[in-house]
């Protein structure tokens, strides 16, 4: 796999394909889709049963909605206000303008403590900006303590899911990587040890304790950060993050800024929405917040480092910017057919799946080859929107950026709104875009060119000529009818009446 590095998480994503060539290729590892299938179906299933059980789950998508949505519109008071709250509980903070900045100060802070090696909470965060491979550089090792991430890490791979980042490897699998790898980053796995769930979680178990015992720095990301207290959350569901957060004694966390509630009581609609969205169940096994430091309890150094790396560019897309609400829950990569199929290394990115596909171009621009194909990595079925407790419009925000891609240039801001550059590129596009819109705001040419469609149909070929031949290589041109629907109306209808 390329660009898999012997550090940090494992891999990184620099130099994957576009996702239309990596898509190909894991449709065709059974195993891969035999994982994938029986994973998404499970976490679905008990979704949607735990959903099931609150009859006020409508009324809690749209309040969690609408706090994302009144946050990210007075972002900055919010943001100025958790400083002053995180910086008056004994606390530190740091603005990180991109990852190459976020990164420095990281290691920096890393390096004034004299450590050579970190423990580290499951962060997306973190993930983002290659911290691993950054601190690697540096001479710091990261170990990964969330199982899911620690099989990715000993495995030199690349997560693939936001809940579970291994969802592509069976118990046969991790049992190998246990097996081969654990002894070259700590405590050996256990002699004899099979693909038994416990004995698998016992050995991830006494790998980490020698780490968590030992460790003097802890790095974290946050679900969730309160503005007027300057308290952090972490949910997880195996208290490996919490002992990252209360065992060493500098703690720094790399959060975006878009992870902001102003008050606590917001925290009530989350935490009620989130678990049973990601894990399916009623309330988070394990709920970590703590504010700055405290005498005699905890880490004696906290610093928070607020991360930008494209979002305030994303936020001043008035379609795009609802990405931000996310909360990183996966409900929608459990239910996408194409994630299903695919599987999350085809992306491209830390964010796999239907968010992903949106989330990404607009953090990382559409310039790359991958991340212009993203937004077309989607049926637009919409079963993601249906399941998104902030209810993001994913299929509205796919189509928005499709119109970027096809552009062929960069979002630029003008104003108070961003509005898309025309390129030189995709000329013939634009060309036929223009004639469907002429012919659309034209009833009288519409009904003509329809019946004549309809009475040269045999003669219309099987695939596209040209540019087109790309999408009739994965597609069938669709067969034109007999009869135009109008035709159909008047004749069947006798005359009465318009078509709408």
């Amino acid at each position: 796999m390329s660009g898999i590095g012997t550090g940090g998480t494992g891999g990184t994503f620099v130099g994957m394909p576009a996702f239309p060539r990596a898509a190909h290729d894991a449709v065709h590892d059974p195993i891969l889709r035999g994982n994938l299938r029986h994973a998404t179906h499970t976490i679905r299933a008990k979704r949607e049963r735990a959903v099931g059980e609150l009859a006020d789950w409508a009324e809690l998508r749209e309040a969690g909605r609408r706090i994302k949505d009144h946050t990210l519109r007075h972002l900055d008071r919010y943001l100025v206000e958790l400083e002053e709250s995180v910086t008056a509980a004994g606390g530190t903070v740091h603005w990180a303008a991109d990852a190459a900045e976020a990164n420095r100060i990281v290691a920096r802070l890393v390096q004034e403590t004299g450590e050579s090696e970190v423990v580290k909470v499951k962060s997306m965060a973190t993930q983002e900006i290659g911290l691993n491979e950054a601190l690697e550089a540096e001479g710091i090792r990261a170990y990964e303590t969330d199982l899911a991430e620690l099989i990715v890490q000993l495995g030199r791979d690349r997560p693939s899911h936001i809940l579970v980042p291994a969802i592509h490897r069976n118990r046969g699998e991790i049992r190998d990587i246990f097996r081969s790898e654990m002894s070259a980053w700590g405590r050996p796995a256990p002699e004899g040890l099979t693909d038994a769930p416990a004995e698998l979680a016992e050995a991830a178990r006494l790998h980490l304790r020698e780490k968590f015992l030992r460790a003097r720095v802890g790095i974290s990301g946050a679900n969730f950060m309160v503005a007027e207290t300057g308290t952090l959350v972490v949910v997880e569901s195996e208290g490996n993050g919490r002992m990252c957060l209360t065992l060493p004694e500098t703690l720094i966390s790399v959060v975006g800024i878009e992870k902001i509630v102003p008050t606590w009581r917001d925290l009530e609609v989350f935490l009620q929405t989130l678990p049973r969205s990601s894990t399916a169940e009623r309330m988070n096994p394990y709920t970590s917040m703590w504010t700055g430091t405290t005498d005699g309890d905890g880490p004696r150094t906290f610093h928070l480092v607020l991360l930008d790396n494209g979002r305030t560019d994303t936020l001043a897309d008035e379609v795009g910017r609802q990405a931000l609400r996310c909360i990183r829950c996966s409900a929608c990569l459990n239910v996408c057919p194409v994630y299903e199929r695919a599987g999350g290394h085809a992306y491209g990115s830390v964010y796999p799946g239907p968010i992903g596909a949106i989330l990404s171009p607009q953090l990382r621009g559409t310039g790359s080859e991958i991340d212009a194909s993203l937004p077309y990595a989607s049926s637009l079925c919409g079963a993601c929107y249906e399941v998104c407790p902030v209810a993001i419009d994913i299929p509205e925000v796919l189509v928005h950026l499709r119109e970027r891609v096809a552009q062929g240039g960069p979002a630029v801001r003008e104003g108070n709104k961003v509005v898309l550059k025309p390129a030189k590129g995709h000329a013939a596009e634009r060309a036929a875009m223009r004639a469907a819109r002429w012919t659309f705001a034209r009833p009288g040419a519409l009904r003509t060119g329809q019946r004549l469609a309809s009475r040269t149909r045999r003669l219309h070929p099987r695939t596209l000529p040209g540019p087109g031949r790309a999408w009739t290589g994965t597609r069938d041109l669709p067969a034109v009818p007999a009869e135009p629907f109008r035709d159909w109306w008047q004749r069947t209808n006798g005359g009465k009446g318009e078509a709408k």
